[in-house]
């Protein structure tokens, strides 16, 4: 961090987020102790919605780290889960003096001379930053995400607090260990302020999903673009939930766009996008008709090893033939260490909860029956009860946010109601598949787009 730059980590900012998020967190924590101390259930939902109440009134970065905990099945109870999935990501947006402030500290003092028109109220407040219409001196529309002050220094006091509830949560419930799930967080949320790599994030889509025309990624708009703004081309869309009682074509037609959006990437280039948020596409149309999907959102992008993307064939692959080593050797590459045959069985009831529509070869629903803030509950419950008894098991990081994409997109399908071979869908995603190939894939789309090779 440059020394010159006046919102990097500030000590003032980050005690005064500390007073906030430290009282909040702070109590919901002493009343979770609590309940244990005396055999009542921390796990209930009054706690539950103290905890939303005390993250609620924040917003900001711990918005986004309280939604992503929310995602991760049985990372929290589901009492918690259901409380924070409630909670909106939308902070009081910036005035348009306070807008003119921040643009002038980006681009200049004559920024406004620099695009053909901006509007200062903005189209769409989010935990980080909020987005404005705009348009480039030759009329080409934009989207300009611009950041919120300081939130460097909240996101460090905030990933703070988020260590004391995660120490809080493995004395009192050691099942799974934390540690490296908070690390993984840390380092994702942190790359999320940082609106240059959010830009080669978005370039190297736009190279992964360039033979695929059901997705669209935007252009950026680098001459137009900062650490802190970044300009994008406009992408028209309508909300995905609009069509979940569109004719069943249409909504298999995004569902596919969906899919693909998510796995030809990871597939082909070792990428995942780990939010699949339904604020993070918009479904554009032709001639009326719904066609596919505009992907909107960089910033929560995961850069595997390819030897990671090996793991999830043979992991499948094992499920799908019944070979336990290749399912333990799958296991290992992700990074699970000192596994007993009892941790494996207990694995396995996760893993084959998220490979069951990809195993099935026939057209489905992701899972009959089940609704989308349940979906994965059960199986969640399963391996928790389990891992008390045979635990605990740490859960590496690179696992979180495929887990969150894996499960968040399934969601999706069920809001959709699509009836998919995803079978088919996901063979054709891996035909052909080997490391050697995907290794040459990665490491070009990297490099073109400017951003480091995988550890």
């Amino acid at each position: 961090m440059s020394d010159t730059d006046r919102e990097g980590n500030r000590f003032s900012a980050r005690a005064a987020r500390y007073a906030r998020v430290g009282a909040n967190m702070g109590g919901v924590a002493a009343r979770m102790a609590g309940a244990r101390l005396f055999n009542l259930d921390g796990r209930d939902a009054s706690n539950a919605a103290v905890l939303a109440q005390a993250l609620g009134g924040l917003k900001g970065p711990i918005m986004k780290v309280a939604q992503l905990l929310a995602t991760i099945p049985d990372l929290i109870p589901p009492e918690y889960a259901a409380e924070l999935q409630k909670l909106q990501s939308e902070a009081p947006p910036m005035g348009a003096a306070f807008v003119k402030r921040r643009m002038q500290a980006e681009l200049g003092p004559n920024w406004q001379s620099r695009f053909g028109s901006f509007q200062l109220n903005p189209a769409a407040a989010a935990s980080l930053g909020q987005v404005h219409r705009a348009a480039t001196k030759d009329g080409e529309r934009l989207a300009c995400k611009l950041q919120y002050p300081d939130m460097q220094s909240a996101v460090e006091a905030d990933l703070k607090q988020l260590e004391l509830v995660f120490a809080v949560h493995r004395r009192m419930d050691p099942a799974i260990d934390t540690r490296e799930i908070s690390k993984e967080i840390g380092e994702r949320v942190r790359e999320e302020l940082d609106y240059e790599r959010e830009a080669k994030h978005a370039a190297l889509y736009a190279m992964a999903l360039d033979d695929v025309e059901q997705v669209r990624v935007p252009k950026v708009h680098l001459d137009l673009s900062t650490k802190r703004l970044l300009s994008l081309s406009w992408l028209e869309g309508e909300k995905i939930l609009q069509f979940t009682e569109a004719e069943t074509e249409i909504r298999n037609r995004l569902a596919i766009a969906m899919f693909k959006a998510w796995w030809h990437p990871f597939s082909h280039a070792a990428v995942i996008h780990g939010d699949p948020h339904l604020g993070n596409y918009t479904v554009f149309s032709e001639d009326g008709e719904a066609k596919g999907i505009n992907l909107l959102d960089y910033g929560c992008v995961r850069i595997f090893h390819p030897r990671f993307v090996g793991g999830v064939v043979d992991l499948y692959r094992g499920l799908q033939r019944g070979e336990r080593d290749r399912i333990v050797h799958a296991y290992e590459t992700w990074g699970f260490k000192d596994l007993s045959n009892e941790l494996i069985d207990i694995l396995n009831i996760w893993a084959r909860f998220i490979y069951a529509p990809l195993l099935d070869d026939r057209i489905r629903t992701v899972a009959d029956g089940v609704k989308p803030g349940e979906y994965g509950r059960r199986q969640a419950f399963e391996v928790h009860k389990a891992l008390k008894e045979k635990g605990p098991v740490t859960v590496p990081r690179e696992f979180v946010f495929m887990d969150r994409a894996a499960v968040g997109l399934g969601a999706v399908f069920l809001h959709l109601k699509a009836e998919l071979n995803y079978h088919q869908l996901f063979e054709a995603e891996i035909e052909k598949f080997s490391l050697e190939t995907l290794a040459a894939r990665q490491t070009e789309a990297l490099t073109a787009a400017g951003l480091p090779l995988p550890a």
